[in-house]
């Protein structure tokens, strides 16, 4: 009985030993691969990872050479004569004729005549004052022309004698053309001749718009008013 219960300990022992054994190694398996990287790959994926990938060489088709095309003839440049001009050119100088009235500047009846001295009736105002000039009838659009020679320095117009050429000449003379169109023939610093057109008859002068169409026809000597009928003889 007690041989028995002997081997009974005897075998009991090395069944607890060897059941031990494999709980260990169990364990340090388990450790094992609980250690082991998780990011590891198999060695022949970690291979085909670092394999480089070959691109295949693209070389850029070539470009077909296209040559240019023929310029066209340029055109013939025509040549321009040169003209010499003259290196002396005769000048002509222009004389002015005495300052004398030497054309009347419209052929037609005195229909007021000159009064410096003596006042004169406007029927236009309706009421008596001087007059400086003639006044020449004749119909809207006679032509007017200058009395002598000079050069004109003004155009205006006039308030009360409405459009005025006035003409300077020699010897301190000027003659003035009123009551004319709005649009004179002549300009400003333009020299005139004895008898040229200067411009046309009007009906512009406010102060003797009740008078028929007509010329009013002035001169001075120095600034002074003077007749133009002595220079109309």
């Amino acid at each position: 009985m007690s041989g028995t219960n002997s081997r009974r300990a005897r075998h009991f022992g090395t069944g607890f030993y060897i059941a031990l054994f494999l709980c260990v190694t169990a364990l340090a398996v388990a450790g094992y691969w609980t250690l082991l990287p998780k990011n590891a790959e198999p060695a022949d994926t970690q291979a085909s990872a670092a394999t480089p990938i070959t691109v295949p060489d693209e070389t850029p088709p070539v470009m077909p050479e296209v040559e240019p095309p023929e310029p066209e003839p340029a055109a013939p440049v025509q040549q321009i004569e040169q003209i010499p001009v003259p290196v002396d050119v005769p000048t002509v100088d222009v004389v002015p004729v005495e300052p004398h009235l030497i054309v009347s500047p419209l052929t037609g009846e005195t229909i007021a005549a000159f009064s410096v001295d003596a006042l004169a009736y406007n029927e236009t105002l309706g009421d008596w004052r001087t007059h400086d000039g003639i006044d020449i009838a004749a119909a809207v659009g006679t032509p007017v022309l200058a009395a002598c020679s000079g050069t004109v320095t003004a155009i205006e117009s006039d308030d009360l004698l409405g459009t005025c050429v006035r003409i300077v000449h020699d010897g301190g003379y000027e003659s003035t053309y009123a009551n004319l169109q709005s649009v004179p023939t002549v300009g400003e610093g333009q020299y005139v001749s004895a008898g040229q057109v200067i411009g046309s008859v009007g009906t512009t002068s406010l102060i003797e718009s009740s008078s028929a169409p007509h010329l009013h026809f002035s001169v001075t000597k120095d600034g002074k008013a003077i007749d133009p009928n002595e220079f109309l003889k």
